[in-house]
């Protein structure tokens, strides 16, 4: 069930498989062009979406499946932008998501996993992770951008 929980917060349940990935990012676009609407506010929704569905795909690869996984997209007015969180069943740290610098085992530019934190540090203006009841919530958070100019015709 998607809903909005409060006016500037919005929640979904997402099945612990991987169909969870474009689900979720379809979710991100929809929520983020509301919003924009809404509260005059945009964020880069491509980049919201790459970030979320790196964290959805390692909540199904990396955590029990016995739970669903949540998605959280939080409207931050105090500077514009968003921070979207995702929810999982496993309570351990998620690898080098705060360590700056280079990873601690580099990265095989040949294999199809290894940079999803690294894009997460890299593309967001902040990220981290906080314990919840059932686990862990793991988080970054995107800027306003600025609107695009409008002709005065339009």
């Amino acid at each position: 069930m998607f809903e909005a929980s409060g006016p500037a917060t919005w929640r979904v349940e997402l099945p612990h498989t991987t169909a969870a990935v474009p689900i979720a990012r379809a979710l991100v676009r929809s929520v983020l062009t509301e919003i924009e609407r809404a509260w005059r506010a945009a964020t880069d929704r491509d980049t919201a979406e790459l970030l979320t569905s790196e964290l959805v795909t390692n909540a199904v690869e990396h955590t029990p499946g016995d739970r669903p996984i949540e998605l959280v997209v939080e409207l931050l007015p105090a500077f514009g932008g968003c921070q979207i969180e995702v929810h999982d069943g496993r309570a351990a740290n998620p690898g080098e998501l705060l360590h700056p610098g280079p990873p601690v085992t580099p990265v095989d530019p040949w294999q199809e996993h290894g940079r999803g934190l690294l894009l997460i540090r890299a593309l967001s203006s902040d990220c981290g992770h906080r314990p919840t009841a059932h686990g862990k919530a793991v988080w970054f958070t995107l800027p306003a951008v600025p609107a695009p100019r409008r002709s005065p015709e339009q």
